[in-house]
């Protein structure tokens, strides 16, 4: 069956370069005969209700970042409506971690010939903090203190700098404003970690920040979640643990504390910077995650 496909395109994706990519993408989708119809809008949520309102046959092709991706899934998850990934935005993680390379939209698409597979997704409720009662539901993952830090101190990155140099240029700023609070991670009901933390991370996906691995365990067809947590360390330490999350071989350092489940609960002592896929989601002191298993159809995964 030939699929149709909207195509929603996230003007602010990349710096705007997701918009500027537009006739190019334009090209290569009337290259291979696709048939297909645009969706621009200014926010998610707008895109989102214009993406509730298509006919069930019609795939989506999301054209930006994680956020862009991550702005869908409530009218994806659970619906059998496919989604495939033309990653045009800052980070670009999960579709890194599929092989998608940023820019490479001729492979992007040429990939929906791939196998649709499902995989998991992760619905985030905000139990206590500025956006209580604010549910999400993500494809990478989120993070919490330090981590959220750098998501926000990227705003003020050099404008060249893109991807992996411009988190590696927050995080190294950030590292100086270095601030540890309680915390108590619960993961199916029992304890992971209690004390300290600069950070902690719940993943589907393996890696963030334009290519740190973050969660290298971390499979996206698994049933579960990865909880990755920094026990309580110094500015010098953490700029050490930051080189091997780089390349992933942070896992077993005495100074991570590492787990995986289907649900897990984060409280803090105080409220800290979230991030849910990239994208900042003010300050928290509690919330929880649940696997979604198998709740998104990707057509090029």
């Amino acid at each position: 069956m030939t699929l149709k496909y909207a195509v929603v395109l996230n003007p602010q994706a990349g710096g705007g370069g997701a918009r500027r990519a537009w006739p190019t993408v334009q090209r290569e989708l009337d290259q291979r005969g696709l048939w297909y119809s645009l969706i621009e809008e200014g926010s998610g949520e707008a895109a989102l209700d214009a993406v509730g309102q298509l006919p069930p046959d019609v795939a989506i092709l999301a054209v930006g970042g994680d956020g862009t991706v991550g702005a869908l899934l409530p009218a994806v998850v659970g619906t059998g409506r496919p989604v495939g990934i033309i990653p045009l935005g800052t980070g670009n993680d999960f579709a890194g971690m599929l092989g998608l390379k940023a820019g490479r939209i001729g492979q992007a698409l040429d990939r929906l010939a791939y196998q649709p597979r499902a995989v998991d997704a992760l619905e985030v409720v905000i139990e206590q903090g500025e956006q209580a009662g604010r549910r999400a539901v993500l494809l990478n993952g989120l993070g919490m203190g330090f981590d959220a830090q750098v998501t926000a101190n990227m705003m003020h990155a050099p404008a060249a700098l893109r991807g992996f140099s411009r988190y590696a240029w927050s995080a190294v700023r950030t590292v100086a404003d270095l601030d540890l609070s309680p915390v108590t991670v619960m993961v199916d009901g029992q304890v992971q970690y209690a004390g300290p933390s600069a950070l902690v991370a719940v993943m589907n996906g393996t890696r963030y920040g334009g290519g740190f691995l973050i969660s290298p365990e971390s499979d996206v067809r698994d049933g579960l979640l990865d909880v990755l947590v920094s026990r309580e360390v110094t500015r010098l330490g953490l700029l050490g643990l930051m080189a091997r999350v780089l390349r992933g071989k942070h896992m077993g350092h005495p100074a991570v504390s590492a787990g995986k489940g289907r649900a897990v609960k984060v409280e803090w002592h105080r409220p800290m910077a979230l991030h849910l896929d990239g994208d900042l989601a003010g300050k928290v002191t509690r919330l929880s995650v649940r696997v979604l298993e198998g709740a998104v159809t990707l057509l090029n995964a």
